[in-house]
């Protein structure tokens, strides 16, 4: 990277950073600490919720899942808004009129102790594993293109996030949050808008889209029935909806940052402005994704995007020499693509319908050639990478920005990726130590000491969770596919917490016995489904759920007669 864009990246972090904990630096006291002393307003709720969710994952993947599979992903949040409705109506004027500080506390008011307590232990045990993997997603991505020291990329990250968290709590997550969003939405629609301008001469915004739909890539809702695609628009619409019903009703990490609102209203505007913008959000980077793959259209791509592992396979004797190769065949099919693409923008621009379909078929002729390359490249790529995952498609947006990004907007797009890596772990770590304090260390081990004695345990066990997402990012090397672990890892617990919270909101007659029991029985049930079946993780949410409900009412009578 040049200098200028070290500039951009470095003052872009550190002030962030440092307007954060300025302006949180009196956080002394509990309700301040944990819940912003109720003064967040309702557009800063929804810019904080929205940086929560919007990991470095988001950022990095979401593009190349569009450069791979097109715009059809955006079906997964088709739910959302409708999510957001339900939390509004139904969780948020519990939680504001019982004044808790977790959504866990709700629990023992509802059922009793040992249930609040399950809860918050599943949530601390899915959370803190996942932030490690939050931690590690971005930064191995990052190092293997920019070449920076792995250990130093995690360590930066963690110890940054856990020092401005420790020091202002909710309100300093919040107030970062909020710059960061507007570095992450500015840096992606300056990302969108570079693209279209680096595209050849003769191809504009309409041109690239003529190009983006006859390859298939402006696939954005599928009517079509069918339980095993992922995205359509009813696995998006049912799947979402529970899924996002999980997440912001039950995850502290979500609920902490709605929980600091003025009033119900400010907390109910600011989840209904999440679902309504986070729909266009993903919308524009799945965009700037499709954009990416018609500039390569025009432009020669590598074989393969992870260049470390590329370098690996050249390094050897017996595969360098076939490896380029395969580029110089994928260079010949590369340019008869190219010269069917700019024969179909040719035609487009004359309305030669002919012209169009035979220029489609010329593709797609060479678009078989070029997969043919690619399962070779990436058999070569595991053979000299052993247990790498083999989707390179989160390496496309950045290998792109690194490459042809004019300075200084390289550094801004870093900063984008960076930015959204510490507002989701900076949630994480904030909810984790406000669970940890109290739903168990106010409530079961220390339950009479000062406001000021809890804070301090609060910035104690922020540090303790951070040390422990790092190492645990440290260890993560040895996962596979993180982006889909980090996916596992949340469906494998959240569907029994929902299922307890969905009890308890809903279903008046249940107590606390059956449900605490149908929860443990439930939890055992979808880790015998994870290592024993092929069911789809993305359906332990639903399955969860219902499990939890159903045992519940099962047992109700056998324990009350016992009892």
């Amino acid at each position: 990277m040049s200098g200028l864009d070290w500039g951009v990246l470095v003052g872009t972090i550190a002030f962030i950073v440092l307007y954060g904990v300025w302006k949180t630096r009196k956080a002394q006291h509990m309700s301040g600490y944990l819940r912003a002393d109720n003064t967040e307003r309702w557009w800063m709720m929804g810019l904080s919720i929205m940086a929560t969710q919007a990991s470095a994952i988001t950022f990095l993947s979401t593009p190349g899942q569009a450069f791979d599979d097109g715009m059809r992903f955006i079906q997964f949040y088709f739910g959302l808004p409708l999510a957001m409705v339900v939390l509004s109506i139904t969780a948020i004027p519990i939680y504001y009129r019982l004044k808790v500080f977790t959504a866990y506390e709700y629990l023992e008011t509802r059922f009793d102790l040992k249930t609040r307590s399950l809860a918050a232990l599943l949530f601390l045990l899915q959370r803190g594993l996942s932030t490690g993997i939050t931690i590690y997603a971005p930064a191995i991505i990052l190092s293997a293109i920019l070449g920076w020291n792995l250990t130093g990329t995690i360590l930066f990250i963690g110890v940054v996030v856990t020092f401005y968290t420790v020091v202002g709590g909710t309100k300093a997550v919040s107030q970062t949050q909020r710059l960061q969003m507007a570095v992450m939405l500015g840096g992606m629609l300056m990302a969108a808008i570079v693209v279209v301008r680096l595209l050849p001469e003769e191809v504009g915004f309409s041109e690239a889209m003529a190009v983006a739909g006859t390859s298939g890539k402006l696939n954005l809702v599928d009517l079509s029935f069918n339980p095993n695609d992922r995205y359509n628009l009813w696995s998006g619409l049912i799947g979402g909806f529970f899924l996002s019903l999980s997440y912001f009703g039950t995850d502290q990490s979500q609920v902490g940052r709605y929980l600091g609102g003025e009033t119900i209203a400010q907390s109910r505007l600011g989840l209904l402005m999440n679902g309504l913008v986070k729909v266009p959000m993903q919308f524009l980077i799945l965009m700037v994704g499709v954009l990416v793959f018609v500039f390569y259209q025009f432009y020669q791509p590598p074989l393969y995007f992870n260049q470390q592992q590329t370098t690996n396979v050249l390094a050897s004797q017996v595969a360098g020499p076939a490896w380029r190769e395969l580029e110089s065949t994928g260079q010949l099919v590369f340019q008869e693509k190219k010269d069917a693409t700019l024969a179909l923008v040719e035609a487009y621009k004359t309305d030669n319908e002919a012209g169009e379909k035979e220029a489609a078929q010329r593709i797609q002729r060479a678009e078989e050639k070029r997969k043919s390359l690619r399962v070779k490249a990436q058999s070569m790529v595991k053979d000299y990478n052993k247990g790498t995952d083999l989707k390179d498609t989160d390496y496309v947006f950045l290998t792109f920005v690194t490459q042809q990004f004019p300075k200084g907007l390289v550094g801004l797009l870093l900063a984008v990726v960076l930015c959204a890596a510490m507002g989701s772990t900076a949630s994480a770590f904030n909810s984790l130590a406000s669970t940890t304090v109290v739903d168990v260390y106010k409530r079961s081990l220390k339950p009479h000491a000062s406001d000021a004695h809890y804070v301090g345990a609060s910035r104690w066990f922020t540090i303790g969770w951070g040390a422990v997402s790092i190492f645990f990012a440290l260890f993560a090397s040895q996962l596979e596919n993180l982006i889909q672990a980090v996916n596992i890892l949340g469906s494998l617990f959240y569907g029994t917490i929902l299922g307890v919270f969905i009890a308890a909101f809903y279903f008046r007659r249940l107590s606390g016995n059956p449900v605490f029991w149908a929860a443990v029985l439930t939890q055992m049930t979808i880790f015998l489904l994870y290592f024993y079946t092929d069911i789809a993780y993305l359906w332990y949410n639903l399955i969860g759920v219902v499990l939890v409900v159903g045992l519940a009412y099962l047992l109700q009578p056998m324990l009350r007669r016992r009892a």
